[in-house]
């Protein structure tokens, strides 16, 4: 071996470390560089139409329910009102109202008396439990004696009732006269009943019953019933049971 391979291998063994160091460098800035570009974001791609990242289709806007559609709601015995009589002499159980507007009640009668004045209002009873009511007015009487019969009286007729057979209950529909129209009925099965424009009440006096408004289905369970106001004219039927429909109708304000 000459004196210049001499000189050549002694310089490669001198640079040998430092190549080392070199690489071992640029084996760490590419493992590195594969670290940071695995947890970087992939690049952004143009997204297909219809389809882009993050883009939530909005649903749907619901079908508006039309304004001749009802608005049924179930009363909740638990949230009856009782309301003492104006003349002192019981309680009413305020099953539906409208302020001093209307009302929808049912009374236990125990004893005989006098009735409250309701001057201005139009007055409609029915005997649901108990028979021998008999309303005594000064120009003769108003026989109530038999259950379901619905009978109409002024609020303003001195009244005093009269019970031939002990306690009864009755359910009461009242309207102030120059604002609303009412009506009361009875639904026994298979009966029907056409439901005009306004609001009305059907309400299960005992046992239960089962009530069909146009093609819909309803239950009503003992002391329970529906609310029904707003739509178009519809019919109620009641399927089995009883039912007693209370109407408030024709807000007139021109009366004579």
């Amino acid at each position: 071996m000459g004196a210049h391979d001499q000189e050549a291998r002694a310089e490669e063994v001198r640079l040998r470390p430092a190549r080392r160091l070199a690489f071992r460098r640029l084996c760490v800035r590419h493992r590195l560089g594969r670290h940071v570009r695995r947890h970087q974001e992939p690049p952004a791609r143009l997204p297909r139409r219809g389809r882009q990242r993050g883009h939530v289709r909005a649903p749907a806007a619901p079908l508006p329910k039309g304004e001749d559609r009802p608005l049924i709601t179930p009363l909740d015995p638990d949230r009856y009102q009782r309301t003492p009589w104006k003349n002192g002499g019981g309680v009413t159980i305020d099953i539906a109202l409208d302020g001093d507007v209307w009302r929808f009640s049912r009374t236990p009668i125990t004893v005989a008396g006098p009735f409250s004045d309701y001057t201005g209002f139009d007055r409609m009873q029915v005997l649901v439990a108990g028979s021998g009511l008999v309303l005594q007015m000064p120009a003769g009487e108003i026989d109530v004696r038999r259950p379901f019969q619905p009978v109409r009286f002024a609020g303003e007729t001195p009244i005093v009732s009269r019970l031939e057979s002990g306690p009864v209950e009755v359910v009461n529909l009242l309207g102030d006269r120059n604002r609303v129209d009412i009506d009361l009925a009875v639904l026994e099965a298979g009966r029907t009943r056409d439901l005009v424009p306004g609001l009305h009440i059907a309400y299960c006096p005992g046992g239960r019953a089962r009530l069909r408004i146009d093609d819909e289905m309803y239950d009503v369970e003992a002391d329970g019933g529906f609310r029904i106001e707003k739509g178009k004219e519809r019919v109620a039927a009641c399927v089995t049971g009883l039912i007693v429909l209370g109407s408030v109708t024709g807000i007139t304000l021109n009366r004579t």
